[in-house]
C-alpha cells in the first residue's frame, strides 16, 4: 500500500538530510509503502527499481547460495537502508538478495533514476550512502568470519542476540527450521544446540518461540 510522504517524516526519521533542496527532491520523488509482517519486499533475481529507506519496522536480508540455499546476512531497522539494493540500482542489475518484512514495516522508496544525480549534488546524501556501505560491509564481514572461523554454537548465540536486540524483546518468535534456514544448517543441529542452551539455563523453549533468560 502506498501513501504520500511529508516533510515532517523526512526531518523526523532522516535528520541528516539537511539540504532543503534534497528534502524537496525526496518529497517530489519518494513514495511511502507499508508491508505486513512476513511480506516479501524483494526477491532473488527481481529487477530493482527503488532504494528502500526504513521508516518503521525491520527487514531481514538474506542471500542465495549456488546450491539454492539461503543465508541470513543482516537486519535493517529504522533510519537504515540496503546498500546492496543501491548497488543493484546503480548498476541496473537484478537483485542478489531477498528482503522480507520481519514485522509490520513502512519504507520510503526512492526511484532508481535519481540516485546517481543525488550522489553528485547533495553532501548529506553521499555521506548517508557511504556510511551505510561501511556498516553493511562490517556486518557481512562478521557473517563471513563466523562461517569461516566460529563454531555453530557461537553463530547461534550471535543470531539470537541480534534478533532480540532488533525487536527489543527477550522473546524471539521463530521455529527451529526458520533459524536453521537463516544459518544455512540442519534443523537437527539447531534443535540440539537450543536444548543445550536450555539445559544451561540460558533460554526457555516454547512453541515456536525462544525466551532469553540472560544476555548472550
Amino acid at each position: 500500500m502506498k501513501e504520500e510522504i511529508t516533510l515532517e517524516t523526512i526531518r523526523q526519521y532522516f535528520p541528516d538530510f539537511s539540504e532543503p533542496e534534497l528534502q524537496d527532491q525526496i518529497l517530489a520523488n519518494g513514495k511511502m509503502y507499508r508491508f505486513p509482517e512476513g511480506s516479501l519486499i524483494m526477491d532473488f533475481g527481481s529487477h530493482v527499481r527503488m532504494l528502500p529507506l526504513i521508516i518503521e519496522g525491520s527487514i531481514k536480508v538474506s542471500r542465495e547460495g549456488e546450491d539454492g540455499s539461503e543465508l541470513f546476512l543482516y537486519y535493517l531497522s529504522r533510519g537504515e537502508s540496503c546498500t546492496m539494493t543501491f548497488s543493484c540500482c546503480m548498476s541496473d542489475k537484478v537483485s542478489e538478495i531477498r528482503a522480507v518484512a520481519e514485522e509490520d514495516t513502512v519504507i520510503l522508496g526512492l526511484p532508481q533514476r535519481v540516485l546517481d544525480e543525488w550522489m553528485m549534488k547533495y553532501k548529506s546524501w553521499k555521506n548517508f550512502v557511504l556510511q551505510s556501505y561501511d556498516q553493511r560491509m562490517k556486518e557481512m564481514i562478521s557473517t563471513i568470519d563466523q562461517i569461516a572461523f566460529s563454531q555453530l554454537d557461537q553463530r547461534l548465540l550471535d543470531y539470537l542476540s541480534k534478533t532480540a536486540e532488533l525487536h527489543q524483546s527477550k522473546e524471539i518468535k521463530a521455529t527451529h527450521l526458520q533459524i536453521a534456514s537463516d544459518l544455512n544448517v540442519s534443523r537437527e543441529s539447531i534443535s540440539r544446540l537450543l536444548k543445550n542452551l536450555e539445559s544451561r539455563g540460558q533460554i526457555n523453549l516454547g512453541r515456536n518461540k525462544i525466551i532469553l533468560l540472560e544476555d548472550l
